[in-house]
């Protein structure tokens, strides 16, 4: 897997949640919260981790994060940035 950039990633993950919330409101405003919003649900919570995992190599296990880590667009960009 190619190494990405951290511009590069949170385009991605952008494209990500746009496509797992079905709405572009992500990439409006960042600090939207995705689950009092109910844009995104554990399931979709899951796919998002395969998604970053997948697409940016980097693994984040759901056990390991809070719920309040990871639930804005701008945090989740944060957080995948801080591990890369």
């Amino acid at each position: 897997m190619a190494k990405v950039s951290k511009e590069k990633a949170k385009e991605l993950i952008l494209d990500m949640l746009e496509d797992i919330c079905g709405d572009d409101i992500v990439r409006e405003n960042l600090d939207i919260n995705l689950l009092e919003e109910d844009l995104i649900d554990s399931l979709d919570y899951v796919t998002l981790l395969m998604d970053v995992e997948d697409q940016i190599g980097v693994v984040l296990a759901p056990s390991e994060l809070k719920r309040e880590e990871m639930d804005t667009p701008n945090k989740i960009i944060s957080v995948v940035q801080s591990r890369m």
